[in-house]
């Protein structure tokens, strides 16, 4: 805070003098660009010139409403009461209306006499000098500054409301630079975060040297492939020859890079190679355009280039794929044609016997061709996203029973050991469609490893001698159930396991290959159909290995009393919506109209109230007047970060964001999720699964009916209003922050494992890194005042996780 070196501000003043403190204070504030510093140096240097005790600024937005609220002189207690002042609105939109500026001796009188006539100032003054001056910026008002208590005491002179008012049009003005200074720099910072984590490689040559200005994380990983341990990028350039599409070669090394660019060629999409002298190369798409200056000269050239190995494994994976389909086609047509022709060119009468056995193989090889088109055809509806799928409330256990029959109706030899919890709820599930993920996975566990010897028992018999065991277990968790297939058999290496789900992966072992290769593609589609997920774990080669998949429970009070459960019902966001007439909105972001329409179509046939639009600017407006209860978000918008954006959602309100993506990769899916994002949908996605998503999302946001605030000595958390305050002040948390807070106290006394918090805040499973949490942590215990050493509110159980007491509130109900 700046101190008021120089004589009390009064009419005996010399007016040289005031221009001379003002000429100071002016100065100061222009000393930075950096917008809270200004802010903070404006309503400091305010209070100095008029020798204040206090201070307040306010910044309005477009619609003239307050934006920004900060304080000067007062403790957070007392800024936090005055803020909290009832019917602060109508008092700061009469305390605003000012177009020139205002003194009054007594501030609670002149308030009351407007007609709040419970105000009252939270300090620690009898009478409150209050003086006010609004900033003009180009003849709008952009905030104003509120200064009062003069420190001797006297009241407010004409000539402090003079240098006041002066003040304040400069400070409108430093204000606003330091805005669009701000501004400018989230654009930049925008940008170069959109470039960088671009799919698409970019280079800025600078066209004098040769040598590259900036490159982004594409354009280096392309480079690292080519270039050895420690050398510098710049060195490699001079190795590197160049192939492009009409068979003309440049090397580099005898024609330098500044030479080639000067030429101020301007090249799209030409397919060329980039190769080095040891033989590695790597074919890149390639576009570049060179930037000119404003007399014409080229100053930079910036080049674009696009990896073609995903295109040419895409290529590799389609000719595979032609060429599977034909041989599973052809094997089946070749015997049913051979014993077709048997049958029909013997001269001789068959056996009757040995006709049936010719019968049985055109049967048999019929249905093969029958489950390999279905298979492809269900590959087709996943992918285009109208696999139709009809959940309904379904019992675990008999899912696994039906699945169970029908792998030993098909031969299946292996001992199951089938470990399902009693008090399991209902999930949703599409029956038939559950029974054949369920069937594939056994199927794919009934694997012998290498070098077994498998002995058949008879029919119907489980667990032959050398046959291994598969075990199935069920377990609820959280919102879901998790069902597992384990096996003994041949394993997985590590390197194979991010690959499993894909169609044709190439990582089947050749016992594998005998079927389709689609089964666990079509597993995965399924489950994520039904808003769950789908992962596979194992200790490596011939160590066995373990499928889990989770499905949605049913959100209703019968779950509850079948299973015998004394918990206090639950109600969702969108059941408490409804009891009370109000629908559940959901804000659609996406820049494809297409898109948009899709997902409109399917929130209105789910019973959810759209609010689509392609303008991220558009959709904060809609944040704060809408307020929607989920956001559904675009990861890639044109000239936005959409995973930033989501950042500025937060802010405004604290609610579930469910990312749309068909980008793929896992780091941007894994910063999404770490930065605060609920879920995830790939694209294309069926009307059911975005439905299963939401409603999934938003049960996680579920507060017991019957439970009130948590309060524990001085904290006290009010789920209701979603607010929470230590000692009566209001405690700013972070989405991320009141979230964890939420899920520890509302199961208050109980220990959540660090797994549970990671997949219910997080949603990680298994593995995850415990290092955001700890952070989180470490935040949630400074902001309440807790030493983790002797802690009142968060108590960590060493290598389990972490638990808060019990709710005072609780304890008194039940004594």
């Amino acid at each position: 805070m700046l101190e008021n070196n120089g004589p009390p501000a009064s009419g005996t003043d010399p007016a040289g003098d005031r221009l001379s403190r003002l000429s100071a204070a002016s100065l100061r504030i222009n000393e930075s660009l950096d917008f809270d510093t200004v802010l903070q140096g404006v309503l400091d240097s305010a209070r100095s010139l008029t020798a204040a005790r206090y201070g307040v600024m306010t910044l309005l937005d477009e619609a003239g409403g307050v934006q920004h609220f900060l304080s000067s002189g007062m403790t957070g207690e007392e800024a936090g009461q005055l803020w909290l002042t009832p019917d602060r609105w109508e008092l700061f939109e009469s305390l605003t209306g000012i177009s020139e500026p205002v003194r009054v001796p007594d501030l609670v009188e002149h308030v009351r006499a407007l007609g709040f006539t419970e105000f009252s100032i939270p300090l620690p003054v009898a009478v409150f000098r209050f003086m006010a001056s609004p900033m003009l910026h180009r003849g709008a008002r952009v905030g104003h500054v509120f200064v009062g208590d003069r420190e001797d005491g006297e009241e407010f002179t004409r000539e402090d409301e003079e240098i006041l008012a002066m003040f304040a049009a400069q400070a409108a003005l430093v204000i606003a630079n330091a805005s669009t200074h701000r501004e400018e720099r989230r654009a930049r910072a925008g940008l170069e975060t959109l470039i960088d984590t671009s799919p698409v490689g970019v280079v800025v040559f600078d066209v004098r040297t040769g040598a590259p200005a900036s490159f982004n994380r594409e354009a280096r990983r392309i480079v690292d492939s080519l270039r050895d341990e420690g050398q510098a990028p710049e060195d490699l350039l001079g190795l590197l020859s160049v192939r492009r599409a009409d068979g003309s070669e440049v090397s580099l090394r005898e024609f330098p890079l500044a030479r080639v660019l000067v030429s101020s060629e301007t090249v799209r999409a030409e397919e060329i190679v980039m190769g080095v002298p040891d033989g590695r190369s790597v074919t890149v798409l390639l576009n570049a355009t060179p930037i000119r200056s404003d007399d014409g000269e080229v100053e930079s050239v910036v080049v674009s280039m696009q990896d073609m190995a995903p295109l040419e494994e895409q290529e590799r994976v389609r000719a595979e794929f032609l060429g599977m389909v034909s041989h599973e086609l052809r094997a089946p047509l070749t015997s049913i044609k051979g014993s077709a022709a048997t049958v029909l060119d013997s001269a001789l009468d068959i056996d009757p016997a040995v006709l049936r056995q010719f019968f049985r193989i055109i049967g048999d090889q019929a249905d093969h061709m029958h489950r390999l088109v279905s298979d492809l055809l269900d590959v087709a509806r996943i992918e285009t996203g109208t696999l139709a799928i009809s959940p309904e409330p379904a019992e675990v256990a008999a899912l696994v029973g039906r699945a169970r029959s029908a792998f030993a109706s098909t031969g299946g030899r292996n001992r199951l050991e089938v470990d399902i919890a009693p008090d399991l709820p209902l999930v949703l599930a599409d029956r038939r469609h559950i029974v054949q993920v369920l069937g594939s996975l056994l199927s794919n566990a009934a694997r012998p490893p290498p070098g077994s010897a498998v002995t058949r028992g008879s029919a119907g018999e489980e667990g032959g001698p050398g046959s291994s065991v598969i075990r199935v277990s069920a377990v609820e968790d959280g919102v879901h159930v998790v069902v597992s297939v384990a096996d003994e058999g041949r394993g997985i290496p590590a390197e194979s396991l991010p690959h499993l789900f894909r169609k044709f992966s190439g990582v089947q072992s050749e016992k594998q290959r005998e079927d389709t290769g689609l089964g666990l593609a079509i597993c995965k589609g399924i489950v994520e159909s039904h808003g769950g997920r789908i992962w596979a774990e194992s200790d490596g080669p011939g160590l066995g290995a373990r499928f889990t998949f989770t499905l949605p429970t049913v959100d209703d009070a019968a779950s509850a009393v079948r299973s015998g459960h004394s918990r206090a019902p639950a109600r969702s966001l969108r059941q408490g919506r409804e009891a009370t007439g109000e629908q559940v909105r959901v804000l659609a972001l996406a820049d494809d109209p297409q898109d948009l329409r899709y997902v409109r179509d399917t929130l209105v046939q789910s019973g959810y109230v759209p609010t689509v639009t392609g303008d991220p600017e558009e959709a904060l407006r809609f944040m704060e007047e809408e307020r929607p209860h989920l956001v559904l978000l675009d990861i890639m918008l044109p000239g936005t970060d959409g995973i930033e954006l989501m950042g500025d959602m937060l802010e405004v309100a604290d609610v579930p964001v469910i990312f749309l993506s068909a980008y793929g990769r896992d780091e941007l899916i894994a910063r999404a999720l770490n930065m605060g994002a609920a879920d995830y949908v790939g694209k294309p996605f069926s009307p059911t699964e975005l439905s299963a998503r939401i409603a999934a999302a938003l049960r996680r946001r579920e507060v017991p009916e019957s439970q009130g605030p948590y309060m524990v000595g001085d904290l006290t958390i009010d789920y209701a209003e979603r607010r929470v305050a230590l000692t009566g002040r209001l405690v700013h948390l972070l989405p991320m922050e009141y979230r964890l807070l939420t899920e520890l106290s509302a199961s208050a006394g109980r220990v959540l494992t660090y797994e549970y918090l990671l997949d219910r805040v997080w949603g990680e499973r298994g593995g995850g890194d415990l290092r955001p949490m700890r952070t989180i942590v470490r935040k949630l215990r400074r902001k309440l005042g807790d030493d983790a050493a002797n802690p009142t509110y968060i108590f960590t159980e060493p290598r389990v996780g972490y638990r808060m007491p019990k709710s005072q509130t609780v304890e008194t109900g039940e004594s």
